[in-house]
């Protein structure tokens, strides 16, 4: 089963954050995303520490290989092996936690412009391309945002994230039911208005990619976070 949790900003406070987090928030330029980033990480760490009965400072988080390349910027993992798997994913005012037995990836997003849908769109599966097209310019931003949160949380549970160049070979839809991606469950995720969300879960316990033509090969659209 698949363990969800929405999280909100909230007044910053970096305690139980790492060296390494706590650069980062402080990196980002607008108070709000630091509140949301420590939120959302203070979150997590404080889940996984109850998973594995420890502190939730004391949670040594490290990047599994990438299975492009090998080098450790993968899925973000407990070290060691322990704990579940996880995955996270923060928007403006918004972020998502997802906690699995196996390998799984959330995304989280706000809802785009219609003129950020039509520069964008051209990076989607041709069938998708096609999708919007057909729909009214209103109802573009919606099904875009659905279709690209779908592709980053397959994208994060393979461990790809989007640094590959070719989301255009990976097959989602833009409608209200994802199309099936082999060896993942992809559904969208119920979150407030003007948001869209989905989380991925890999079929089988072992850590598997889907296989082509279905494999997401990523987008350079935004690194994994």
């Amino acid at each position: 089963m698949t363990e969800l949790h929405l999280v909100r900003p909230a007044p910053l406070d970096v305690s139980l954050l790492d060296a390494e987090e706590r650069r980062r928030a402080a990196a980002l330029r607008r108070p709000a995303d630091q509140e949301l980033y420590a939120a959302a990480h203070t979150a997590l760490r404080r889940r996984l520490g109850a998973y594995l009965g420890v502190g939730p400072a004391t949670v040594e988080l490290v990047r599994l290989p990438c299975p492009l390349c090998g080098a450790p910027h993968g899925r973000p993992a407990v070290a060691g092996g322990a704990g579940p798997h996880f995955s996270l994913s923060h928007t403006d005012g918004l972020a998502l936690l997802a906690f699995a037995d196996r390998p799984v990836g959330v995304d989280v997003e706000r809802l785009p412009s219609v003129s950020v849908v039509a520069d964008a769109a051209g990076s989607l599966h041709p069938r998708e391309q096609a999708e919007l097209a057909g729909l009214p310019a209103t109802e573009r931003p919606l099904a875009f945002a659905r279709c690209w949160t779908r592709k980053e949380a397959c994208l994060k549970g393979t461990g790809e994230g989007l640094a590959g160049g070719g989301t255009a070979s990976l097959l989602v839809g833009t409608g209200v039911e994802p199309v099936g991606v082999r060896g993942w469950t992809v559904r969208d995720v119920a979150v407030p208005a003007g948001y869209a969300a989905a989380v991925s879960t890999a079929d089988s316990p072992a850590d598997r990619a889907p296989s082509s033509p279905t494999s997401p090969s990523a987008s350079s659209v935004r690194q994994h976070r």
